[in-house]
C-alpha cells in the first residue's frame, strides 16, 4: 500500500491525481490553500483514504508542517512510510514580460520553483527505498507561448531539479520524473484562455481533443507503480500528440 503527498490536490490535475492514487489502494495525504469546502468533497469522494491538509507550497515552513502531518497520518493508518510524493502545486500567469510585476514573478517562482524543491527535500528525508517522486511541468517548456515567460521559466526549472534529484536519489531507489500536460480542461485553464483558443488547440491534436485531468492522473498512476521501476530523470509528454 502507498502512503502518498500530493502538492495541490483540491482541484483540477491535482484532485485526479489524489482520487486515482487512492482508488488504487493509497492512503493520501494533499494540500490545499484556500478552498476548504473542495477540499472536503475530495476527502469524501476518496471514502476515507484522503486527507487534506491546508498548506501553501510558496511558504517552505507550511510545506515541511504538511509532511509532519502526512507523518502522523500515514502512522495512525498504519500506512507505512512516505513512498509517493506528486508535486503539483502551481500557479500560472499570461503578463507580458513588459508588464511583469516583481509581486507576480516572485509568487510563481515561489509556489512553482521553491514550493517543489522543499517538497522534494522533505520528501527525500522520509521516504521509503524504492519510493517515487513526479513533478507536474507542461509542455510550455517546449512550446511556449507569448505571456508565458516566468511561468515557462518556472516549469523549466522543475524540470531541471527533476534531472538532478534523480541522480541524488537513484542509488535509494527511488525515481524522480516529470509529468508535462498539454493543454488540460481545468478551473485554471478556463480561466485564463479564451474558449476559442482552447478548440483550437484541441484540433491541433493527434487524438482530436483536450486533455483531461484523468488523462494525466493515469500517467502518474503508471509513473509511480512497480512498472515504471526502470524509469527515472525522464519528462513525459501527456499532451495527446500536441507538441
Amino acid at each position: 500500500m502507498h502512503a502518498a503527498v500530493v502538492t495541490g490536490g483540491s482541484r483540477g490535475i491535482g484532485r485526479a491525481v489524489v482520487e486515482r492514487l487512492a482508488g488504487d489502494g493509497a492512503t493520501v495525504v494533499f494540500s490545499y490553500v484556500a478552498d476548504e469546502r473542495a477540499a472536503r468533497q475530495v476527502e469524501e469522494a476518496c471514502g476515507g483514504r484522503a486527507s487534506a491538509v491546508r498548506a501553501d507550497a510558496a511558504d517552505p515552513g507550511q510545506v515541511e508542517r504538511l509532511f509532519a502531518a502526512a507523518d502522523e497520518v500515514f502512522a495512525g493508518k498504519a500506512a507505512g512510510p512516505l513512498s509517493v510524493l506528486v508535486n503539483n502545486a502551481g500557479v500560472i500567469d499570461h503578463t507580458p514580460i513588459d508588464g511583469l510585476t516583481q509581486e507576480v514573478f516572485e509568487r510563481v517562482m515561489a509556489v512553482n520553483v521553491r514550493g517543489a524543491f522543499f517538497a522534494v527535500q522533505a520528501a527525500a528525508r522520509r521516504m521509503a527505498d524504492g519510493g517515487r517522486i513526479v513533478t507536474v511541468s507542461s509542455t510550455g517548456t517546449a512550446w511556449p507561448s507569448a505571456g508565458e515567460s516566468v511561468y515557462a521559466a518556472s516549469k523549466a526549472a522543475i524540470e531541471q531539479l527533476t534531472r538532478v534529484a534523480s541522480r541524488e536519489l537513484g542509488r535509494r531507489g527511488i525515481t524522480v520524473n516529470a509529468v508535462s500536460p498539454g493543454p488540460t480542461d481545468t478551473d485554471m485553464l478556463r480561466a485564463n484562455v479564451p474558449p476559442e483558443a482552447t478548440a483550437a488547440v484541441a484540433h491541433m491534436t493527434a487524438l482530436g481533443r483536450m486533455g483531461t485531468p484523468a488523462d494525466i492522473a493515469a500517467v502518474v498512476a503508471l509513473l509511480v507503480s512497480p512498472d515504471a521501476a526502470w524509469l527515472t530523470g525522464q519528462n513525459l509528454t501527456a499532451d495527446g500528440g500536441l507538441v
